[in-house]
């Protein structure tokens, strides 16, 4: 063992026999041996990535973090309602807005108007523009009410032979009464049996369509003599706005059930039959300006 003579401690020099003429003697330190130095590390060399190729979408490219700690997610800016890009006012432009109902259908109905073809106006509105005119130039103003007028007599319990028709038919018509509200009628029904319906079957198409309204019990006529007593029941018929047309016909007949069997009034095959007509009525002077305002 022998000093050296730059180190700070022992070294250690081995020899052998067999190559001390060969290659020269290594020595070693302990310093090295119990205090390694530390390897020496290797600047890292920049590698450039390829050139993206023409034609090939560019993947952005994702540089990745040797620390175990989470990467800090970025910060989003909101832009200012105000101030919007021209990208988005080119969107708002050409965006349409559509109107629909519960079931998604749509609320709204276009029609081109051909230049030979007039559109329909609704009578309510030419009626408040013929009101406010007439108002204007200081006339009466007059109004066109709609009605049904019966082609045969309202009151049909008047009739001579009516008595001998119900012994006959054992159901027969017995009035009716138009009003705003619809048609009203009674109808008189032999008592047959205690159970007993009252149906009458109306159209306003010509008997293409028909709906049948169930006549309720009113009262019972007892006659004296021979003669048998009856039922009376009510009808009544609703009227939709939009039949009230002048020209518009109703249409109907009674059926009577009773015992499992039908007995009909249909006015001898002909049907009863109410017309839509109209008639004039004039407004009074004070009670012009709340009527304009109704309409």
């Amino acid at each position: 063992m022998e000093s050296h003579p730059h180190g700070s401690g022992p070294a250690l020099h081995f020899t052998s026999g067999f190559s001390e003429v060969s290659r020269p003697a290594k020595t070693f330190y302990l310093r090295d041996i119990y205090n390694p130095k530390p390897p020496l590390q290797r600047s890292p060399v920049a590698i450039r990535p390829p050139s993206p190729k023409p034609g090939l979408p560019q993947e952005p490219i994702i540089q990745r973090r040797q620390s175990c700690e989470p990467e800090p997610k970025p910060i989003m800016r909101r832009r200012a309602k105000s101030l919007s890009s021209s990208s988005e006012q080119n969107t708002c432009r050409n965006m349409q807005v559509r109107f629909v109902d519960s079931l998604g259908l749509e609320l709204e109905d276009v029609k081109f108007f051909k230049s030979s073809e007039d559109p329909l106006v609704p009578v309510h509105v030419i009626t408040r523009l013929l009101a406010s005119s007439e108002l204007a130039s200081r006339k009466k103003l007059e109004l066109s009410l709609p009605y049904f007028q019966p082609s045969f007599p309202d009151n049909m319990s008047a009739e001579s032979g009516f008595l001998k028709r119900l012994c006959q038919q054992r159901v027969c018509l017995e009035q009716v009464f138009c009003s705003e509200l619809g048609i009203f009628g009674t109808v008189q029904v032999l008592n047959l049996a205690y159970e007993k319906e009252v149906l009458v079957r109306y159209t306003f198409t010509d008997w293409k369509s028909s709906a049948e309204s169930k006549a309720g019990w009113m009262s019972t006529i007892h006659r004296d003599g021979p003669d048998p007593e009856s039922d009376v029941f009510r009808f009544h018929l609703p009227v939709p706005p939009f039949i009230m047309q002048p020209g518009a016909m109703l249409q109907f007949s009674i059926c009577y059930w009773v015992r499992g069997s039908e007995y009909w009034d249909n006015n001898g095959g002909c049907n009863y039959k109410l017309t839509c007509q109209t008639y004039k009525l004039t407004v009074p002077r004070e009670c012009e300006d709340s009527l304009v305002h109704f309409l």
